[in-house]
């Protein structure tokens, strides 16, 4: 998205663009960024048995949600953006997030924008965590606009019940972000012909990995399995020591993209980058969901299931010699997926050039007014902190 921010909103604002992105995790900063954006880091959540615990310090949560609050607070009271894009929740995960955007809003003109994937959860467990945020009456107050990343043709989160109807007036569906993502490397870590296993993170993808190392491919094949860099050092090499001939298991690809690309068939867990980067190809994909935690990748993989534009299969009733079997009778094919709205990242810069001009009209009038000394002296402080702005980038938080 911030490559697309950056690529396109000038176009259509005539200003450039320059960004934060605000991440609890540590292996964020290994991809690249634009030219003009940078990383903010905040003390790292990561989801346990009982809820949401500190993924790396030794602090209570009742103490690392107050820290995570302050580091937002100063992070967008110094950055002063334009726009601002929450992710998935919208107050943070556990509120850490809502007194930052309120003091945002108070300082001057900004809009914020709650971006959610196409799938959220059961409808029960979604209608929990809208309350848990105050409802729509909280979600209305502090959002400016809703951007679902999916195509309601294939799977509608509001027909479905995931988001409260009262909020539909905000909601735009931009299309997966699937088409259009920045390249990497652009090479292949896998000789000849391959097939290829990717189970996202790894965190929960062990059970997959261990069935895709022991499932025979054609001779001539090799199958290339991507573990992840968040599996557990031993099951990595567990996996390693279990591979048949030919299988070549790693952590992590440069370029997944690419390997998606060229492979001749794809196993995948039904994580929502995945499962765009795999819409973005024509190659057969056979998705084998999350069953714990969430169901979000499972209702993901049956909608896109039933679009025709790939299949499903339990973990629980997958064998190595059914995926075999399915790995055989899929190379050679492709599979059309051109009916999808699969063009999110051209359609997200566009909704918002379209939230952004009415302040950046502002921010040059005011520019002008303070050129020409037609203002105020108790209206200088703050016009001149907008009249900065104005002639510099569009500062955009993720």
């Amino acid at each position: 998205m911030a490559h697309a921010l950056t690529n396109q909103l000038p176009g259509l604002t005539g200003r450039p663009v320059t960004g934060i992105l605000i991440t609890g995790t540590a292996l964020a900063p290994a991809f690249r960024l634009p030219e003009g954006w940078d990383w903010v880091l905040l003390p790292g959540i990561g989801k346990g048995s009982e809820g949401y615990l500190p993924r790396n310090l030794a602090l209570p949560m009742h103490e690392l949600v107050p820290l995570r609050a302050r580091l937002l607070q100063a992070t967008l009271a110094g950055f002063r953006p334009h726009l601002v894009i929450v992710d998935r929740h919208a107050t943070g995960v556990h509120g850490e997030l809502e007194t930052a955007l309120r003091r945002a809003q108070a300082a001057g003109s900004v809009r914020v924008v709650l971006g959610l994937r196409e799938v959220l959860d059961s409808p029960a467990t979604a209608a929990t965590e809208w309350a848990r945020v105050g409802g729509p009456r909280v979600v209305k107050a502090l959002f400016d606009a809703i951007w679902v990343y999916g195509d309601p043709a294939v799977y509608d989160p509001v027909a479905a019940g995931e988001i409260p109807f009262a909020l539909r007036k905000l909601i735009r569906y931009t299309g997966y972000l699937a088409e259009g993502r920045p390249p990497a490397s652009g090479t292949s870590c896998m000789p000849g012909r391959y097939c290829l296993t990717t189970v996202g993170g790894g965190s929960d993808g062990y059970a997959l990995a261990r069935v895709a190392v022991a499932a025979a491919v054609p001779d001539g094949l090799g199958h290339l399995v991507v573990a992840g860099p968040q599996m557990p050092a031993e099951q990595l090499a567990d996996l390693r020591q279990r591979a048949r001939p030919g299988v070549k298991v790693v952590s992590a690809v440069e370029d997944i993209v690419f390997h998606i690309r060229h492979a001749g068939a794809v196993v995948s867990m039904g994580g929502y980058n995945t499962v765009c980067e795999i819409m973005s190809t024509a190659v057969p994909a056979l998705i084998v969901p999350r069953i714990q935690s969430r169901a979000e990748q499972r209702t993901r993989a049956a909608s896109l299931a039933a679009a025709g534009y790939l299949e499903q299969h339990e973990i629980g009733t997958l064998t190595p010699e059914f995926l075999a079997g399915w790995l055989a009778s899929r190379l050679g094919t492709t599979v059309d997926r051109r009916r999808a709205v699969l063009d999110g990242l051209i359609r997200v810069p566009q909704l918002a050039a379209e939230l952004l001009q009415p302040l950046i009209a502002a921010d040059q009038v005011t520019a002008d007014q303070f050129g020409a000394g037609q203002m105020s002296a108790a209206q200088i402080s703050a016009a001149g902190r907008r009249a900065a702005r104005a002639n510099g980038a569009s500062r955009v938080a993720v």
